[in-house]
């Protein structure tokens, strides 16, 4: 039981109502799920605050604040008590990212407050794979290994260019977005086809929680797209995940990517959920 306040900053004392409330929807959660169980809930550790709101002394809705905000398991009363925690501390975060419905709710009572976003996308097919791929894996599909990181950064910076509209390698000359990439191969969580030192395919595990984990990143070099190497690949690395990280492999995607969408259902993947990204 929580016996404060409704809306609070969690510490290492509220972890077995925390994990407790992740564990009702694993996929869903994840992303907070993978910073709790590796830094825990004390806020230097994990770069982050983790708000709980519990109105009669019970967890029920948790948000992460830190670099993106995440709301897990938020209807709309948990929703505006942590928009007003939000605007009151002004904005932080690079994206409001999660379930559609308490994103798009949190969005709506900031958006007078908060400067405009770069883009909405309001509507995100959430993905999950639960049992073997439904197609065979590119055997060429691997773990990158940690001399290979400068082989894996153009392909990484170009997927993200790609899909968030600008270069990683902005402002800081693209620092921090290479000690990420060489974290998730020291990890074993970044995965590629590799053919003449350049990355035909390519994706990693960015997400990881006991219960689930979640795909991002996936990139299929432009000129060989259309021709199955990205639908082979995914099948590749899903049950590598599978096998090897978690039980559940999930991802999200723009619902405008029918092709990818297309692709995940080849392999197995299944809808079974909608996120949404307010992206700044």
């Amino acid at each position: 039981m929580l016996r404060t306040g409704p809306t609070r900053v969690l510490s290492d004392r509220d972890r077995s109502a925390v994990d407790e409330l992740l564990a009702r929807e694993p996929v869903g959660s994840v992303m907070v799920a993978s910073r709790v169980q590796a830094a825990g809930l004390d806020p230097w550790r994990l770069g982050a605050e983790l708000w709980g709101y519990a109105p009669e002394g019970q967890l029920v809705s948790l948000c992460l604040s830190g670099a993106n905000l995440v709301p897990v398991d938020a209807g709309p009363e948990a929703c505006r008590a942590f928009a007003d925690r939000a605007r009151r501390q002004g904005r932080r975060c690079s994206s409001i990212v999660g379930d559609a419905a308490a994103v798009l709710d949190i969005w709506g009572r900031l958006a007078s407050a908060w400067d405009s976003p770069r883009d909405v996308r309001d509507s995100q097919p959430l993905m999950l794979l639960d049992s073997d791929p439904l197609v065979a894996g590119d055997p060429a599909v691997r773990r990158v290994r940690p001399e290979e990181l400068d082989i894996l950064l153009p392909a990484a910076i170009a997927m993200y260019t790609e899909e968030i509209g600008f270069s990683p390698a902005a402002g800081d000359g693209g620092a921090l977005y290479r000690a990420r990439v060489a974290e998730l191969i020291d990890q074993g969580r970044a995965f590629a086809r590799i053919e003449d030192g350049a990355v035909v395919f390519k994706a990693e595990v960015g997400a990881v929680s006991d219960a689930a984990c979640q795909v991002q990143g996936v990139w299929t070099a432009p000129s060989l797209r259309g021709h199955g190497i990205g639908t082979a690949g995914m099948a590749a690395v899903a049950a590598e995940a599978r096998r090897s990280i978690a039980p559940r492999v999930s991802l999200y995607v723009n619902e405008h990517n029918v092709a990818a969408q297309r692709a995940y259902a080849t392999v197995g993947f299944r809808r079974v959920g909608t996120f949404a990204s307010v992206l700044f």
